[in-house]
């Protein structure tokens, strides 16, 4: 058979590759369709021609239709690999021998131009031989510069027809000159003796301070003379510098970090992400924009975390916090990339569950509630940076509960995390740009008065984020980040995870409620007969304990005999406790907490400072109730001038909304069936029930004052004995002795002057 490109050559002799495994065809009979097939071990194969054409792992073993310019393990080439320029001057070279060929430049005489064919091209009267002198003595009178344009510079009748035998296999790619489609990625300058000089200059370069390029130079021409001698050559400064670049990249971070990323010895193996979940990689950064606390509140900058799938680009989640983010944060932040985003009211359909195999209806019956476009699953690989928020005992637990592991990149290499630090630019540059109060990326670039342009509160913030990210996000066109399966291919965050979905399938499954138990932080303690547990320095109690005072626990190990109280730092008010026999949550309240009324939220900063006012002060409260005054004295921020609460700084303004931030926060992450004490006001109408709408430092003074009042009313009703008498009212006295008192009609059972002797018993007593 014919060896032109997309043949099988089938002659006896030939070599044939099939599976990756090398033959020999033996024998072939045409006329049946048979081929017999050998291999170098003696082993016979008998085949169809048919099979052979068919089969998708069959090819020549020699591939004798490469086109030029290619070979030694490179891939085809292929027109796109020229410029511009290059690809119009081998149309004009194409056309040149086309019309060498058959007489006319578009190589059809039904498509012939006005004047074609020319006389001395006419392939009626006049041969190829006579055609192809004609040719080079018209590309010689063109001039030597006009031919070098066209790479007919040194034209012959011997080069028209090398030109014309590689048009024939390969098309308009024979007419690409050799020096165009070069060999790259060798350099034969850079011998072994060099490629030695080059790496041992680099171990020493990192162990020494930062050396420029022309050191670099001198220090290999050195290492090659005193090793090999002088006779070795070695290449120019501008080869040395772009074979280093190639080998070692710019070299454009400091000397401390290059030698910690060369103390990573690479596996020699390449992770390549090709499932949702797979690997998740988790950030926060300080959001650009101003945002108020409420709509009268101070501006103030917020912290944006975030939780990006690498394989989709998809953001699974985010947080918005005013203090840093803590681990349990982060621990949320993972329970909320397993959970379903809930389509909120103000979201249209189009915004609800839209990747097919799992109807929207199905994923709403297992959630409990409709479910916005955002995909959720239970994350693989969590890619993290070396903050102490994610380096601690406590997500280590959160990655064995979730089944997770948690992979630390290395020690200031952004590159680690790439997709998630390139999403934060994204969001900034798409979204975050256009909001009032946008404040630059320093201070050069800031504008007048970032602060008073800043109108958005935390909650609206929040809101517009969620819902930009499930809109505009998830339907945004991926360009380099193209899945490697279809790089030209026109792809956003959701068609990717719908094809995922489609190619492995969807695992359908929603954590429970307990999950937020579960990531909480734990502390270790015996259960108190009369005062319950102590937590971090405070006491909690409530009836759950009942059954348990003065027992051991019956676990074992480290922790032996002590039980495991779960705890949340933002809001310290409360911890949870579950039953070991019924293996319910439930919620013990602090001692100190009135047991009517409400008490301000306060956060992880404000119980250290009650406990250090506290021992400076050098009490010793027999209960955490004595605390409650400090703590109101704390919370109220000191107002100095007859507690006013315009008199509060704004520093002090600042934590008390960071205080009733976090706690609104740990409420809102709580299940629903949980009713924990907090201080927010019921949901706003037209939000879902689950929203917490965080109170101003206004609304919040004037709660501490009240809850102050109600203490000091409460330590004067526990001072007395009895509840005094109330005086009578003014004329009481004058009113019985009256005598024009009239007489009621009601009985001494009731009415108005129930408890009052009537005036006729009074007059005969008289």
């Amino acid at each position: 058979m014919s060896t032109r490109a997309g043949m099988l050559d089938l002659s006896p002799g030939a070599g044939v590759v099939l599976d990756a495994v090398e033959w020999t065809v033996q024998s072939c009979a045409p006329q049946w369709g048979q081929v017999l097939l050998c291999r170098p071990d003696g082993a016979q194969l008998s085949t169809t021609v048919r099979a052979l054409v068919n089969h998708p792992c069959c090819r020549s073993a020699v591939d004798r239709a490469a086109p030029p310019a290619t070979g030694g393990g490179r891939q085809p080439a292929v027109l796109d690999d020229l410029t511009p320029h290059q690809r119009e001057l081998v149309r004009m070279r194409f056309a040149h021998l086309q019309e060498v060929e058959t007489g006319f430049r578009g190589g059809d005489p039904l498509r012939a131009s006005p004047g074609e064919p020319r006389p001395a091209y006419d392939p009626q009267s006049t041969t190829l031989t006579q055609r192809r002198l004609a040719k080079v003595a018209e590309l010689t009178a063109l001039g030597r510069d006009q031919a070098r344009l066209l790479g007919f510079e040194h034209i012959s009748e011997r080069t028209l027809k090398r030109l014309a035998a590689n048009c024939r296999a390969f098309g308009m790619l024979g007419c690409v000159k050799g020096n165009w489609l070069r060999r790259g990625g060798t350099r034969p300058s850079i011998t072994e003796q060099v490629r030695e000089a080059i790496f041992a200059v680099h171990a020493e370069s990192l162990h020494r301070s930062r050396l420029s390029m022309k050191t670099k130079e001198r220090l290999i021409h050195q290492y090659v003379r005193e090793r090999f001698g002088p006779e070795v050559a070695v290449p120019c400064y501008q080869t040395l510098r772009s074979t280093w670049i190639e080998w070692f990249g710019p070299g454009g971070a400091r000397q401390r970090y290059l030698r910690s990323a060369a103390a990573v010895r690479p596996n020699g193996q390449h992770v390549v992400v090709h499932r949702p979940g797979q690997v998740v990689a988790m950030d926060t950064t300080v959001m650009p924009v101003k945002v108020r606390e409420t709509v009268f509140g101070d501006p103030v900058s917020a912290h944006l975390s975030m939780a990006l799938d690498l394989y989709t680009h998809s953001i699974v989640a985010f947080r918005l916090t005013l203090v840093s983010d803590t681990s349990v944060d982060v621990a949320m932040m993972i329970r909320d990339v397993m959970m379903p985003l809930p389509l909120r009211a103000d979201w249209g359909e189009d915004m609800e569950w839209p990747y097919p195999g799992v109807p929207a209806a199905v994923v709403a019956e297992f959630a409990g509630h409709r479910v916005a476009a955002l995909p959720f699953f239970t994350p693989e690989t969590v890619t993290i940076d070396h903050g102490s928020v994610y380096k601690n005992h406590h997500l280590v637990e959160v990655q064995r509960l979730i089944g997770a592991n948690i992979l630390p990149s290395r020690v200031l290499r952004p590159t680690d995390k790439h997709a998630v630090e390139r999403a934060f630019a994204g969001i900034q540059s798409l979204l975050f740009e256009f909001l009032l109060g946008y404040q630059g990326v320093d201070v050069a670039d800031r504008g007048v008065d970032p602060e008073g342009d800043a109108v958005l509160t935390m909650a609206e913030m929040e809101h517009l984020i969620a819902a930009w990210c499930v809109k505009v996000w998830q339907n945004r066109k991926l360009g380099e980040c193209a899945p490697a399966w279809d790089p030209g291919g026109s792809h956003s965050p959701n068609s990717l995870f719908a094809a995922a979905m489609e190619q492995g399938g969807f695992q359908l499954e929603v954590p429970s409620p307990a999950l937020y138990y579960q990531l909480l932080p734990t502390a270790h303690v015996k259960i108190d007969e009369r005062r319950g547990v102590k937590v971090r320095g405070l006491w909690y109690d409530g009836p759950a304990l009942g059954p348990y005072r003065n027992e051991a626990s019956r676990r074992g190990g480290r922790h032996k005999g002590k039980w495991v109280i779960r705890y949340d730092k933002r809001d310290p008010r409360e911890v949870f406790f579950q039953d070991p026999h019924t293996l319910e949550w439930h919620t013990l309240r602090w001692e100190g907490l009135p047991p009517q009324g409400e008490v301000p939220s306060f956060g992880e900063a404000r119980r250290h400072e009650l406990l250090r006012a506290v021992a400076e002060a050098g009490l010793a409260p027999k209960s955490d109730t004595e605390l409650l005054p400090v703590l109101l004295e704390l919370a109220g921020g000191r107002i100095p001038v007859d507690q006013w609460p315009t008199q509060m700084s704004k520093q002090q303004r600042t934590q008390h909304a960071r205080d009733v931030t976090q706690a609104a926060a740990a409420a809102a992450d709580r299940p629903p069936t949980d009713t924990s004490t907090t201080d927010s006001p019921p949901a706003v109408a037209g939000e879902p029930e689950d929203t917490v709408v965080p109170l101003g430092w206004c609304l919040r003074a004037r709660q501490t004052e009240q809850a102050i009042d109600a203490e000091r009313r409460r330590r004067r009703e526990d001072a007395v004995g009895e509840v005094p008498q109330p005086p009578p009212r003014l004329g009481e006295g004058l009113r019985r002795r009256s005598l024009l008192v009239l007489v009621d009609d009601t009985d001494d059972t009731g009415g108005e002057n129930e408890g009052h002797t009537p005036v006729p018993e009074e007059r005969g007593t008289q």
